[in-house]
């Protein structure tokens, strides 16, 4: 029998011991921070630990997160502005310090494995709010910065407009007392502090005698007096992006820089021999050196080529020839494996095995009384990130310490993980975030830096560039685990759902993960991860019996967080199973679902939405036919419709149609992008991502292998928002997980076929 949702919740949080209990009775930590937490920088003068003033008037916003295409440096910059009646244009982004208050507790407290309806305002039950005030205080102390789980705005909503609004109050109160008058009596527009049109000083005037002023009550700016959140704005990166002046990782340049290439083992943990061509390849043109580096945590031994240039490196890393030795224990076979996945998913749904995420009435009874069952097997493959900005880190050791350019989404623990691969102490690195050329999850790892480190280790006091080219981004990449999943299900004599059984199987992610980039954290038994059942155990349809258990296995490959994680595949398992309980139902598939929406509201309104929207029931052209799927991910509820038709036998959408329910949607603009951006992702995913491993060697290596959609096979994207008052939810990926279902159950109307494997073409 396995362990109980809350017997592990509470487990858990008490597996850390002394820990967990000593944290708990400590004060909570402030995330505000003081004047000194921010460095001067252009003579600012810090108000707190996210705000600081320049002499003109500019605002600089400490900026901890990571800007991978999200757009999120706009919106956070939004927040301050509206809280301290600023143009947009006058709050600039400025790489935050390694400090605590940093520390993203949103994603850590996302972790939990709870139901959605049980943090609802009015139904939360005592120990999730417990659980959650814990893993919040544990997360405080802990100080992760981390970019990922589309937790940013959801993190940084109240902080950043208290921090705003606080400094605020400070730069009024000096006004106030310097002028000796009301606060009540003084406006503020642009920055500038006026009273009755008279007396004036903008923020940079008054910074130095704010920072020693009292800030007295703060309130926040009533909704109904915001000018800038809830409106289209545009990106702040944009312009720089758009000429070619913006530094992604892969353009840093320091003086007397080299630049290198490397190339792994041919399989995963494999191993590299004798250097068959080492002396031919160092007397190649522009080659300073031939320096083999050690496997990173759950990596593979490679060779990296350093040249005067990237274009000598990668020209040399070609021409070297070298014995490549397997991996101990034989390589992994992707196709094994799924099938693997598959008996275990059925010997889970025989046997009641795995780890129950979710329970509720009798599934197994009900099932195994009734007459009629409807049951399918469905499985997902490997999947690499494939970012358009190959891994790269850049880095310089000397006496005095280290030093790390990097494009990452976890700043302090690539700091951490420089520091130990070097052998000094944190304080000892200087590690500089640059932007990404997209993440997905793919950067939240940290083997990259180390390989810079080690690199840079054998070549003292000279900066290096480590490059990994296309190749090794694909053949060596922490990937999205293969799934599988056995979905059963009993309909009553009415067509409603009475039972329905999910047992699934697939890695783990998140323990593998922590071993590798928080290992100090990392225990030696894995406890159940919620990322391997999320969009299986937390349906919002009203299912009076339900029952949804996880295998966890390990089957060797390295995986790591793909963008949306466990919801990319397993809401193509769900919506595509739920579509097909409606056509045994005999129902239409939106009526199907909003029936068993009455308690929850919100799902049922944005489904409507897109519903209404697209179309929904009325005449198609010829050859053509939607699909549809709801999915709650992160906080979001996103509705999808697709109108899809074959052309050639392969899938073509026309039109995507989506509604979104993501809280107070900060920079509509910029959920829209997002949105654009994730369905082409998630097409791109669906039609032709997969990876396949024969004898530990990744068979796909470049985009011709697992195309991304193009310009002309992509269909006009519709967004349309719920209004709501509630905080922020992330959007970097809840529209991801209903592509694929959505895609599916458009050609099921098609052709007649119910396609329960991805990719789908």
């Amino acid at each position: 029998m396995g362990l109980s949702r809350r017997t592990w919740l509470w487990s858990a949080l008490g597996g850390t011991g002394a820990l967990v209990v000593g944290w708990s009775g400590l004060p909570p930590r402030s995330r505000l921070g003081g004047p000194d937490t921010l460095p001067s920088a252009a003579g600012s003068v810090g108000l707190n630990g996210w705000i600081a003033v320049r002499p003109d008037g500019q605002v600089h916003l400490a900026m901890p997160w990571a800007e991978i295409g999200q757009g999120v440096h706009t919106a956070l910059a939004m927040l301050v502005a509206e809280e301290m009646n600023l143009r947009l244009d006058q709050v600039q982004p400025i790489e935050a310090p390694h400090e605590k208050i940093y520390g993203n507790l949103a994603v850590l407290e996302a972790s939990l494995p709870v139901h959605p309806r049980d943090t609802e305002p009015g139904h939360e039950t005592l120990g999730v709010r417990l659980g959650q005030w814990m893993v919040r205080k544990l997360a405080r102390e802990l100080g992760l910065v981390i970019t990922g789980g589309s937790s940013t705005l959801a993190d940084s909503w109240d902080t950043l407009r208290l921090a705003a609004a606080t400094a605020r109050a400070q730069l009024l109160g000096a006004a106030s007392l310097q002028w000796k008058l009301p606060v009540a009596e003084l406006t503020v527009e642009a920055g500038v502090v006026r009273h009755a049109g008279v007396q004036q000083a903008h923020y940079g005037e008054l910074a130095a005698a704010a920072q020693t002023t009292r800030p007295g009550e703060v309130r926040f700016k009533p909704r109904e007096q915001w000018t800038l959140i809830g409106q289209p704005q545009p990106r702040l990166d944009a312009p720089a992006k758009s000429r070619g002046q913006a530094r992604f990782g892969i353009d840093v340049r320091q003086p007397g820089q080299r630049f290198a290439a490397l190339r792994h083992a041919p399989a995963l943990g494999g191993r590299i021999g004798a250097l068959r061509n080492e002396a031919a390849v160092r007397a190649m043109p522009g080659v300073l050196g031939i320096h083999r580096l050690p496997a990173p945590a759950d990596g593979t031994e490679s060779v990296a080529v350093v040249a005067t240039n990237s274009g000598l490196a990668l020209m040399a890393l070609r021409a070297l020839d070298f014995e490549a030795l397997p991996p101990e224990g034989g390589g992994a076979d992707s196709a094994r494996i799924l099938q693997a996945l598959q008996d275990e998913a059925r010997r889970a749904a025989a046997e009641e095995a795995g780890f129950s995420f979710h329970a509720d009435g009798d599934a197994t009874g009900l099932l195994a009384r009734s007459a009629e069952v409807v049951e399918a097997l469905y499985h997902a493959p490997y999947l690499a990130h494939a970012t358009m900005e190959p891994m790269n880190a850049t880095a310089r050791v000397d006496a005095q310490g280290v030093e790390v350019w990097a494009p990452t989404q976890v700043p302090g623990l690539a700091r951490a993980a420089a520091a130990r691969q070097a052998g000094v102490p944190e304080s000892q690195v200087q590690l500089h975030m640059t932007l990404s050329g997209g993440g997905f999850g793919r950067r939240l790892e940290v083997d990259s830096v180390v390989q810079a480190v080690a690199l840079a280790q054998q070549l003292p006091g000279q900066t290096v560039q480590l490059l990994w080219p296309r190749e090794e981004d694909f053949g060596h990449d922490l990937y999205r685990p293969a799934g599988a999943a056995l979905l059963r299900a009993a309909l009553d004599s009415q067509g409603r759902i009475r039972a329905l059984s999910i047992h699934s199987s697939g890695d783990a992610i998140t323990p593998r993960w922590m071993a590798r980039n928080v290992p100090w954290l990392s225990g030696p038994i894995d406890t159940p991860d919620k990322t391997a059942a999320e969009g299986l155990f937390d349906l919002p349809y009203a299912i009076p019996n339900q029952r949804m258990r996880h295998v966890a296995t390990r089957s060797g490959v390295p995986i790591g967080n793909w963008r949306s994680v466990g919801h990319s595949h397993n809401a193509f398992f769900s919506e595509g199973f739920i579509d097909e309980l409606a056509h045994a139902a005999r129902r239409d598939p939106l009526a199907f679902r909003l029936a068993m929406l009455d308690e929850a509201p919100r799902h049922a309104a944005v489904l409507r939405l897109a519903a209404g929207k697209a179309g929904w029931g009325q005449p198609l052209a010829a050859g053509r036919a939607r699909g549809l799927a709801l999915h709650e991910s992160f906080g979001s509820i996103v509705a999808l419709v697709l109108e899809v038709s074959l052309e050639g036998g392969r899938p073509r959408v026309h039109r995507a149609v989506c509604a979104v329910d993501c809280g107070t949607a900060i920079n509509p603009d910029g959920v829209a992008q997002q949105v654009e951006g994730s369905i082409i992702f998630g097409l791109s995913a669906a039609l032709s991502g997969r990876i396949d491993i024969v004898g530990g060697v990744v068979q796909q290596t470049n985009f011709p292998a697992q195309m991304p959609l193009t310009l002309r096979e992509t269909p006009a994207i519709e967004t349309h928002l719920v209004p709501s008052t509630r905080a922020p939810t992330g959007m970097g990926e809840p529209a991801v997980p209903p592509v694929a279902p959505a895609l599916a159950n458009a050609l099921f109307v098609l052709n007649g076929r119910r396609l329960r494997a991805l990719p789908l073409a």
